[in-house]
């Protein structure tokens, strides 16, 4: 799950975490957010920053091995940041996608206005640098074959319900909920 600031990520995986159709999944929380918590000279290095970012969310996806997981953000996100990101581990797109069965984008609420759109200590963007961080991320997640976009909605429900009625349908837990006898419904 991807978006920019004020997408809802947060939120959404931690409400997902709650559904009993996800169990046996492992919620990954941002690291982003955690490392500015623990490092924020970090927010002065954007190399140091996306390099550390990138290798520790490689780190607890391989530690996972097969277990299914959301995680709040992927290994590209870094890329839309920092495109050098990208080359400095010698990795491509097309490499990184194979990481991820779906990746759901999250609509920022910055595109609803002022009212809907909140700063904290961490995040400090404006509504149009949150708008500029939907567009880089959509320009580099875009292209993976399984990509949804979820839409800023001012129905924080709707939105919420949406995005898992997504996530339920990637996980394939969708058709199993609404037909428990496993019958197909083509």
């Amino acid at each position: 799950m991807t978006g920019a600031p004020a997408s809802g990520k947060t939120g959404f995986l931690e409400r997902l975490a709650q559904e009993p159709q996800l169990s046996g999944f492992v919620f990954l929380p941002e690291l982003a957010r955690q490392i500015i918590s623990e490092q924020p000279e970090l927010r002065d290095n954007w190399p140091a920053f996306h390099e550390q970012i990138y290798l520790r969310q490689v780190k607890r996806e391989q530690e996972l091995k097969e277990t299914p997981f959301l995680t709040d953000r992927g290994t590209v996100d870094a890329f839309a940041f920092h495109r050098e990101t990208m080359k400095h581990f010698n990795t491509s797109l097309s490499l990184e996608y194979k990481r991820y069965t779906a990746v759901i984008q999250l609509g920022s609420s910055a595109a609803l206005g002022e009212e809907y759109y909140r700063t904290d200590e961490i995040r400090t963007e404006s509504t149009d640098e949150a708008l500029a961080i939907e567009r880089a991320l959509k320009k580099v997640w875009s292209d993976h074959p399984h990509y949804c976009f979820v839409a800023p909605n001012k129905d924080f429900e709707a939105k919420y319900e949406e995005c898992k009625r997504i996530v339920l349908l990637c996980a394939g837990r969708l058709e199993k909920m609404n037909n428990p006898e496993g019958k197909s419904s083509n």
